[in-house]
């Protein structure tokens, strides 16, 4: 899947290369704990059964995001969703590629704990909030969901 002239590129925890795991942590590390001061740990279990959606621009990960199944049947979240670059159709072009793998998949419904403040561009990718405003990690955050076509 391409998205202008990037790739996007889907892979599992298990097929990541080394450098690519590290080029992901690094860009989690930039935005959640170097711009957004995230002080919770940012690495977790659920990066083991994920599946990791990125673009790289010369060796480096300027769009990510995780996929991982919920424990519902045909549920899935996204998490940790980030771009460097902001205002260029990279994060939708990141949730199209989830989405389409999601499909894929025989996913039904896909969830995301999105900041209050990113939420507006969530609904306009087709996400609704369904859920009052809570906290995570000192940012207040809402639950959105996203039927899916498959």
């Amino acid at each position: 899947m391409y998205y202008r002239m990037y790739r996007i590129i889907r892979k599992p925890f298990h097929e990541l290369t080394l450098t690519e795991l590290f080029e992901i942590v690094r860009a989690r590390f930039a935005i959640f704990v170097g711009e957004q001061h995230i002080l919770e740990p940012e690495y977790d279990d659920i990066d083991y059964r994920s599946v990791h959606i990125f673009i790289q621009e010369d060796g480096k990960v300027i769009a990510y995001a995780r996929i991982f199944q919920g424990e519902a049947p045909g549920q899935w979240f996204i998490g940790r969703m980030l771009t460097v670059h902001r205002g260029q159709g990279l994060g939708a072009a990141i949730i199209a590629a989830a989405k389409e793998y999601i499909q894929e998949h025989e996913g039904k419904q896909i969830l995301l704990h999105a900041q209050v403040r990113a939420s507006g561009f969530y609904s306009k990718q087709g996400f609704k909030v369904c859920s009052e405003v809570f906290e995570e990690a000192g940012i207040p955050h809402v639950m959105m969901s996203l039927s899916v076509d498959s």
